[in-house]
């Protein structure tokens, strides 16, 4: 099933120059880049994309983390985009991360992690209206997807 998640480049990947290698990550997989922009993240916005931590004893250095410069923010969609996101960026902890994964290869940090990614339809849903509005996310015909997929 295609789908379209959202993908965050926090601001460490962003200061370490890392946003080429990471989304040609997502391209290398097949995966295609419908929405992107780079932008400075609020505390509203912060907040509001991560409510459900709200109270927990990490939110506010994760809200300082997120709004202290700025991110890369993807839409990426493809067949079953949620669960190849997920498995391309790897355990939170970039010690305990696979190798070949992005945080794997490129992180040794649980909160300097590099990347988010939408864990679920409903949440990705929910995280690309925070970030994008409709006219900001496309739909091309690639005609490479021919080769990727039967």
């Amino acid at each position: 099933m295609v789908e379209t998640t959202l993908i965050i480049l926090k601001p460490d990947a962003v200061q370490r120059q890392l946003m080429g290698r990471i989304i040609a990550r997502f391209e290398d997989k097949g995966l295609q880049v419908v929405g992107a922009k780079l932008m400075r993240i609020t505390e509203d916005l912060a907040g509001k994309h991560y409510a459900e931590h709200e109270g927990k004893p990490f939110y506010a250095g994760l809200v300082k983390f997120m709004t202290s410069n700025p991110v890369l923010v993807l839409a990426i969609r493809g067949d079953e985009a949620i669960e190849v996101c997920r498995r391309l960026l790897g355990k939170t902890n970039g010690i305990e991360a696979d190798p070949g994964t992005i945080r794997g290869d490129f992180g040794l940090s649980k909160g300097y992690n590099l990347v988010h990614g939408s864990d679920s339809a409903k949440s990705a849903k929910r995280e690309l209206e925070l970030f994008f509005t409709k006219d900001e996310i496309h739909t091309y015909e690639q005609t490479v997807g021919a080769w990727i997929t039967e």
